[in-house]
């Protein structure tokens, strides 16, 4: 074909080409081996399918369920486990249910009951169950795109993002916002939120303050940004465990696993580390463990 060319073109023209179709060869291999180095695109998974998902980049992923502790052995904060399970049924069952934050103290079981009240929720259910989907703070821009695949199904979401403050990026903050108070694209009925933060209110006082000295009504912006936690019709708080708690929380992780343990080694436990809460509790429930060449699952 490049002869053909060569012999009908003018002379400038096919002296160009000329030069450049030895190199078409080489390139075309080049390009062929860029094709096989470079990964395909995610296939986003079915969101009709699977009971737990991550939304991690703009694509949607299907993952094997969290493991999930049973909701009895919950110590300490019954009231929390109380509402958020009663809230996330009538969710599953189609009534009305709130977006649920979870705020306060770190290690006392924020996460871990979103995880355990939605494989509750799974077990009892007799229809499709309701889904959970993880997705991360720095993904939070991308929740209308996600809201729109799953408001083409008919099944229920919870999606839930741990950990959660805004100081560093406030395309996040106004993501989030945008979504409690109601853009001018709806939300789906069938998805509604469970968020975690160690912060009672996402943006620390600082940060508000900080925006604040810049502005003409410097109280608005303050209310503005530390009321962000009023946009969450259920808003749970999770408090610092006492002595008796605590050890409440490790007999119960211990029994459960047939583990013996004295008051005197728990507390000893909790000391080393500063602060007594229910991931201590389980951390020192493994320490245990290991010291009986006993395999416990995370």
């Amino acid at each position: 074909m490049v002869a053909a060319l060569l012999a009908i073109l003018p002379l400038p023209v096919a002296g160009w080409i000329g030069y450049i179709a030895p190199m078409t060869d080489p390139l075309i291999r080049i390009a062929d081996a860029l094709d096989r180095l470079v990964p395909p695109l995610p296939v986003p998974a079915d969101p009709a399918v699977g009971d737990a998902f991550v939304f991690d980049g703009g694509v949607l992923r299907a993952v094997a369920p969290p493991p999930a502790q049973p909701l009895a052995r919950f110590a300490g904060v019954d009231a929390q486990r109380d509402a958020l399970l009663a809230n996330t049924r009538r969710h599953a069952a189609g009534a009305a249910a709130h977006d649920v934050l979870l705020w306060g103290a770190r290690g006392m079981g924020k996460s871990s009951l979103v995880r355990a009240v939605h494989a509750a929720v799974v077990a009892e259910a007799t229809g499709p169950a309701l889904a959970l989907i993880q997705v991360a703070r720095d993904d939070l821009t991308g929740l209308p795109g996600l809201f729109r695949v799953l408001g083409l199904t008919s099944r229920r979401f919870i999606v839930y993002a741990d950990d959660v403050s805004f100081e560093a990026d406030e395309r996040q903050y106004k993501a989030l916002r945008s979504i409690l108070d109601g853009g001018i694209e709806a939300r789906p009925d069938n998805v509604r939120l469970a968020v975690t933060s160690n912060r009672r209110h996402l943006v620390a006082r600082e940060h508000a303050d900080t925006e604040a000295a810049s502005a003409i009504n410097a109280r608005d912006v303050i209310d503005d940004r530390l009321a962000l936690a009023d946009r969450f019709g259920l808003s749970l708080g999770f408090h610092n465990c006492d002595q008796i708690t605590y050890l409440a929380i490790v007999a119960g992780y211990a029994a459960a696993h047939g583990l013996a343990f004295t008051d005197a080694e728990a507390l000893e436990w909790a000391v080393g580390r500063g602060h007594r809460s229910g991931r201590v509790a389980w951390q020192f429930v493994i320490e245990l463990a290991g010291r009986a060449n006993r395999a416990i699952a995370m």
